[in-house]
């Protein structure tokens, strides 16, 4: 498909020739990395007979190869479609493309596999480029329609079929919406089909792309495909704040990133004693302040000095745990944090034999003997006398 600024002719787009994948535009949304492209079939097995093509925005169906066409990544090719066809670019083909269907539990003689025309030819490409320049123009107009008739949606994309004889709106909403007058006003303002087709806030951020606050493109928008529900827990776990505009993307919901190290943390957690566990000492009674996952670290105050803080080990509070459950005395919280402070002073490694000096082998200065230069400064010198 490539992008609007590469050129096309024959159906190969020929502006940044990298085939569709410059990482412009939308040429780099949910892009796949064939790990098979290298590796020939054994003797009398056929080729996987279906490809994989991308549309706008990342939009992915499987498609039968009934031609036999030689088909491989980037190549434009026109698809079937109810009514007329459509076009897009393959973003896979041979083997991984069997992998990915078992993935997405799609049946190869399934009816909603489609089947490919042809490679796009320079026509195919000038109509639907025509018809993409459309898109934003349409765009607003229908947001402004949208507007006029007072409807609590939003329209976030527009798509054209191929061939022009579709236009797909997407749009978000929170409540169901009544888009019967809406539909007639855009086909009559539009003259083409319309489907209207409602997305969520994840889709529409995964649709539309950006920049997280992490300095790079969105997960859900190059290569995050299942969208799996976030709760503040996540954060809890992380010893993050509960701040809602630091812990939303894009979308507006909780960040999917959340769920990426959850496990990890909860797996560490497990060296810990729960945060509500309180420790009962000679001195007082101690509630848990804080902890430091990385470091293995809680700080404890005691009941009514809460300005006061003393840091001990996981080992060390599990320890005050257990003799709490044995009834055993424990004095105060003060003799295990100079335990710890202790064990801190201790150097890791002794420097002996000087081996962290970065200037151990260079050779040292001769220092110059300063009385023989002082004698010749001062025969130098004229005399007050003269």
């Amino acid at each position: 498909m490539a992008c609007s600024s590469c050129s096309t002719k024959d159906g190969q787009p020929k502006g940044c020739k990298n085939n569709g994948t410059c990482g412009t535009d939308s040429c780099n949304k949910l892009s796949v990395f064939d790990w098979l492209s290298n590796m020939s079939l054994p003797q009398g097995v056929e080729v996987f007979n279906f490809v994989e093509v991308r549309f706008k925005n990342g939009r992915k169906h499987f498609f039968r190869n009934t031609e036999n066409l030689s088909l491989s990544m980037g190549d434009v090719v026109a698809t079937e479609a109810s009514p007329g066809h459509d076009v897009g670019m393959v973003s896979l083909a041979g083997e991984l493309v069997r992998v990915q269907m078992k993935k997405k539990k799609v049946a190869p003689d399934s009816e909603e596999v489609l089947k490919i025309y042809r490679k796009a030819t320079q026509k195919d490409i000038d109509v639907w480029e025509e018809y993409r320049e459309r898109e934003d123009a349409i765009k607003k107009r229908a947001r402004e329609i949208a507007i006029r008739l007072k409807l609590s949606m939003k329209i976030s994309d527009v798509e054209f079929q191929g061939d022009g004889s579709k236009a797909t709106f997407y749009y978000t909403a929170d409540d169901r919406v009544d888009f019967r007058q809406l539909i007639k006003e855009f086909a009559h303002e539009f003259n083409t089909r319309i489907e209207m087709r409602q997305i969520g806030l994840r889709q529409e951020a995964a649709r539309l792309g950006g920049i997280g606050s992490c300095g790079r493109e969105l997960c859900c928008s190059t290569w995050l495909t299942d969208f799996r529900s976030v709760s503040t827990s996540a954060a809890r776990y992380q010893q993050l704040s509960l701040n809602p505009q630091k812990l939303a993307g894009q979308c507006g919901k909780l960040k999917c990133c959340l769920n990426y190290e959850l496990d990890t943390y909860l797996e560490a957690l497990k060296a810990f004693p729960k945060i509500d566990t309180k420790l009962y000492t000679k001195k007082g009674t101690a509630v848990c302040q804080k902890i430091d996952i990385f470091q293995g670290f809680l700080w404890y105050a005691y009941e009514g000095e809460w300005m006061n803080w003393y840091k001990i080990t996981a080992e060390q509070a599990n320890k005050i745990i257990h003799a709490n459950k044995n009834k055993e005395d424990v004095a105060s919280l003060e003799e295990f944090e100079v335990q710890l402070l202790e064990t801190e002073k201790q150097p890791d490694f002794n420097n002996v034999v000087g081996q962290d000096s970065l200037t151990r082998f260079d050779k040292p200065k001769g220092k110059k003997p300063r009385g023989k230069s002082r004698k010749k400064k001062r025969k130098g010198k004229p005399s007050k006398n003269a």
